[in-house]
């Protein structure tokens, strides 16, 4: 998935999005930079993140910025196509495609194309297509760099501990015990979204209790990850506010 987002112009600078509170501006800023290759964003996480509040949210879906696919606030941004120009070598198709088509059939999605070299569809980009490569010089040859030989690993192990330390406000590494853990439960067909549903699911239920000291990958993808991934209305239990809004 591609790390730089960028925003439209002709969208931003429009009447339709400057007489919006800028709250609402500035989640619609936070949902882009999250969303994934096809403009889908888990907005609960964001807004817990921002401090966002359930009109924020409201006002983009009336002024028809985003679309809002379900009761967990899995949402759509219905401009991204516009703001985003994404290569089909480097797309990765979002885990929510499904429910995206199902909710907004005519969405416009992009296919993801196979790499020229391998022809396989990885989303990342070839050798000669990073827009920005570094130098070295012959005596630093040898010394920092890294052979670019073998498969790259495909779990997102960065991804992983990079959302459960934004969503609980800690400092995880992406140490090796860590990695264990995760590698674990990607080998029993975990994805990327079943570990975010389980820090959210956790998340929405442990912090501001006893039980937050236990916001960890040791605890959440352990042995009882799949009870936690598997656990009802967790996000609506706590706050219960945020998963029944109506649109």
């Amino acid at each position: 998935m591609a790390q730089r987002r960028m925003f439209s112009n002709r969208i931003t600078n429009s009447a339709r999005f400057i007489k919006m509170p800028l709250s609402s501006q500035a989640l619609y800023f936070h949902l882009g930079l999250h969303a994934d290759d096809d403009g889908v964003v888990e907005a609960f996480s964001i807004m817990r993140q921002t401090g966002a509040v359930e009109d924020d949210l409201r006002i983009l879906v009336a002024k028809g910025f985003v679309s809002v696919l379900n009761d967990d606030l899995v949402t759509y941004i219905t401009d991204w196509n516009e703001n985003n120009k994404i290569r089909a070598d480097r797309k990765v198709d979002s885990i929510y495609k499904d429910l995206l088509l199902k909710i907004m059939p005519t969405a416009e999605l992009k296919q993801p194309k196979p790499r020229a070299d391998t022809g396989k569809v990885t989303g990342r980009p070839m050798d000669n297509q990073w827009t920005a490569q570094v130098r070295l010089g012959k005596d630093r040859l040898g010394k920092d760099s890294k052979p670019l030989s073998g498969n790259p690993d495909p779990i997102p192990y960065d991804e992983i501990i990079s959302y459960l330390n934004q969503v609980t406000s800690k400092s995880f590494k992406n140490v090796e015990t860590h990695k264990k853990l995760i590698r674990a439960r990607w080998n029993e067909k975990a994805t990327l979204g079943d570990f975010k549903k389980v820090i959210d699911n956790k998340s929405s239920e442990w912090l501001g209790t006893d039980m937050a000291k236990y916001l960890q990958p040791s605890t959440l993808f352990g042995n009882k990850f799949d009870q936690y991934l598997n656990q009802t209305n967790a996000i609506k239990q706590k706050g219960g506010s945020y998963g029944g809004i109506e649109f």
